[in-house]
């Protein structure tokens, strides 16, 4: 939650923060060391409004930032992947409401979505589930015709097998058994100075980690 949120301890490490969050499991947040203004919560005004704390936007160093936590979905029988359908079509509305493609962009998060089939382990045992669904791409789709790249695969056209998120049940970040759904999608002003970008899977071991491991995108200045 807001008032939990750690913001003087970042600031001991030189990072400015911006931060959306109410406790659980829904929250959002920007770190900088190069300046944090022109924070949007929620999605922009004159969008309906998420009753989730799932978008957060800033300026950081010229870079328009927006750090994102998509719904998962659930079942693509359950309203909770409508309600995902809906709130990818209000994030499109968003980067219209904040940003522009001809702006330095970054938009990253948990996604929920796999972009293709090399982006999950076996493609066979997602069929008729959410995360890899037409619908759920499609609205991915929109978002990078709207002038997003992914950064990763940008980096790395050829590399399969490579994912962010692993489940806790059955060993499944030691058999292989992940999926690439964290993303960070940028403008081209971004992709032309991408230098290189890692999932940092060495985050997943270790005692109580995250089930996601970090993305990273380094950056000419």
């Amino acid at each position: 939650a807001d008032a939990a949120f750690p913001a003087l301890a970042f600031e001991t490490l030189g990072y400015q923060t911006a931060h959306f969050g109410q406790g659980r499991w829904n929250g959002v947040a920007i770190l900088s060391r190069v300046g944090i203004d022109d924070v949007v919560t929620n999605f922009a005004e004159g969008i309906e409004p998420d009753p989730d704390a799932r978008v957060i936007t800033a300026t950081c160093g010229g870079v328009r930032v927006l750090s994102c936590y998509v719904p998962n979905g659930r079942t693509l029988a359950d309203p909770h992947y409508a309600y995902k359908l809906s709130w990818l079509q209000r994030l499109r509305h968003h980067l219209d409401a904040v940003a522009s493609p001809a702006r330095d962009v970054i938009v990253g998060g948990d996604f929920n979505i796999a972009p293709e089939d090399r982006d999950v382990y076996d493609p066979a045992k997602f069929v008729a589930a959410t995360h890899v669904s037409d619908p759920e791409r499609n609205g991915l789709q929109v978002l990078l015709d709207w002038g997003l790249t992914d950064l990763f695969r940008a980096c790395h056209a050829d590399a399969d097998s490579v994912y962010s998120w692993w489940d806790y049940r059955a060993g499944d970040f030691h058999q292989g058994r992940g999926m690439r759904i964290d993303l960070l999608l940028g403008t081209a002003g971004v992709a032309d100075r991408c230098e290189w970008s890692v999932i940092d899977r060495n985050a997943r071991k270790g005692k109580q980690p995250s089930d996601h491991a970090p993305v990273i995108v380094d950056l000419r200045a």
